[in-house]
């Protein structure tokens, strides 16, 4: 069973399809990469998984038990998906600790958050910064104490925002190890993402976007030598 279905999701705006009938599908314990120049439809895709955009037909399921399109935003978040925006939305006069608290939610027990902050402290590599107000991180920091944020709820699937924008290639690489360790048999990551090194290092398989319709779907060597994403994409 699949940890997420697209079932021939079709969003527009006015005359203009953001996606057109696209159809992919994510299996649990799966890091795949969405990519393709811009206005493909990538961010659109993430907005109708979140439940920001509503689409004029087609399914979005979690399993095979919910249809996002039919749920509100924190009906989602409670189902288990959690996103990462591109731009790190911390709160900057809040400890590293403290933003971390308001990831894990209200309805998690005391005792129980302070063990999963201390788990995600570790996970994300940032426990002796714990102390630190969010606003005096780095914007690699930023990027992964949001990271953290989301996975404090430990979601079934995350979705991530060029998770790697704006990162100095050492931090890039250090996010990749990251997303190494955030995977689980029981969890699905869906990443948006320009810097293709990134996505050879983390991604199972690449979904290629284009026009709002998949153009490739499979390896990332094998998109690298796909001539028509070279044409419209690769090669720009």
């Amino acid at each position: 069973m699949s940890a997420l279905v697209i079932d021939a999701l079709t969003v527009a705006f006015g005359r203009f399809r953001a996606l057109d009938a696209l159809s992919l599908a994510v299996d649990p314990g799966e890091v795949r990469a969405v990519i393709g120049p811009n206005g493909a439809g990538k961010t659109t895709l993430l907005d109708v998984i979140s439940g920001i955009t509503k689409p004029v037909s087609g399914r979005v399921m979690l399993g095979d038990r919910l249809d996002l399109t039919r749920c509100s935003e924190a009906q989602i978040a409670r189902a288990g998906v959690r996103r990462k925006f591109q731009k790190p939305s911390v709160f900057p006069v809040l400890t590293v600790r403290e933003n971390l608290a308001i990831g894990c939610g209200p309805d998690m027990a005391p005792g129980a958050r302070e063990a999963r902050i201390a788990a995600v402290l570790g996970e994300v590599g940032l426990a002796v910064r714990a102390a630190v107000p969010a606003g005096a991180l780095s914007h690699g920091e930023k990027q992964w104490l949001e990271i953290g944020m989301v996975l404090a709820a430990e979601p079934g699937l995350l979705l991530l925002d060029e998770p790697v924008a704006g990162l100095s290639d050492a931090e890039t690489a250090r996010t990749a190890e990251l997303i190494g360790r955030l995977r689980r048999p029981d969890r699905a990551i869906l990443v948006i993402e320009h810097d293709m090194g990134f996505v050879e290092a983390v991604a199972d398989k690449v979904t290629v976007l284009h026009e709002g319709r998949t153009l490739y779907e499979g390896g990332m060597q094998g998109a690298r030598r796909d001539a028509r994403v070279i044409e419209v994409f690769l090669g720009r």
